[in-house]
């Protein structure tokens, strides 16, 4: 196995770990696709250079494709009018015969009591740019509801479906990130499992001197930390973070104590 096909590995397997952001009840009237994560090899080759999002899409176009209860019928599908895209259905399927319009979401979040006043409305985007309740609206209100537009009628009727039979499901999976002095936060709506770490600001880093750090690219933000990468000292990294401040981006990092302990977390700039 060649290093490229082990780095998709790693991010697959990464991507299977990763728990759904809620089970059991609906959140928002959206219901949660079930999908098994039994673990196996990947065998497809994906351009580095796609964002994440599309990136994951992949791996659950390959993982819906091992089961033997779901046929694909198409991903990705422009709903055009008068030349103009109205929007996307990311896949429609086929489970046990009966058809299926699957979203598909792959995101993290940190947990900041600032922002809103329910557990939901508290998590926003590494770099406050997005927010869940923004998302699980945008969901409800415009990318579920295209499937019952005149306009997307012509593409249903391509593969005999009707739209009264069609099942609207999600799949959306979220790493979930904690204020690193606050990590005793109890969840109650959203999945604990999703909890992969915490965040810190630039203030915060002293509490690390002792530590190594890296910084994964963005697609290895999927997978687990590991021994077996580059580390820099405290130094180093206090340098390179300089850079990320320019760009107004919040890193993900892996950060590994002098007792050996590996730990996932956002340096954030803003808090």
């Amino acid at each position: 196995m060649d290093f490229k096909t082990k780095e998709i590995q790693k991010r697959y397997e990464g991507y299977l770990a990763t728990p759904k952001l809620w089970t059991g009840d609906d959140i928002s009237g959206l219901h949660q696709f079930e999908l098994e994560s039994k673990s196996h090899k990947i065998d497809i080759s994906i351009d580095d250079k796609i964002r994440l999002g599309k990136y994951v899409e992949r791996f659950v176009s390959y993982h819906l494709s091992t089961i033997k209860e779901i046929d694909i019928l198409a991903e990705n599908i422009q709903i055009q009018k008068d030349k103009r895209t109205l929007g996307e259905l990311d896949c429609l399927l086929t489970k046990n015969k009966k058809p299926v319009h699957l979203e598909i979401v792959y995101k993290f979040y940190l947990y900041d009591a600032t922002v809103g006043s329910t557990e939901i409305e508290h998590f926003i985007g590494p770099n406050r740019k997005d927010t869940l309740i923004e998302k699980l609206n945008k969901l409800k209100e415009k990318q579920l509801p295209l499937i019952y537009s005149n306009d997307c009628k012509p593409y249903l009727d391509e593969y005999d479906i009707e739209v009264e039979k069609v099942k609207q499901e999600v799949l959306f999976k979220a790493q979930l990130f904690l204020p690193y002095n606050k990590q005793h936060i109890q969840l109650t709506k959203l999945n604990t499992n999703c909890i992969q770490g915490f965040y810190i600001n630039l203030k915060e880093l002293r509490y690390f001197k002792e530590s190594k750090f890296y910084i994964p690219s963005k697609k290895d933000w999927l997978i687990k930390p590991h021994e077996q990468v580059l580390w820099v000292t405290y130094t180093n990294f206090s340098n390179k973070i300089k850079e990320f401040e320019l760009r107004k981006f919040s890193p993900l990092v892996w950060i590994k104590s002098k007792n050996g302990e590996l730990s996932k977390c956002f340096v954030v700039l803003w808090a």
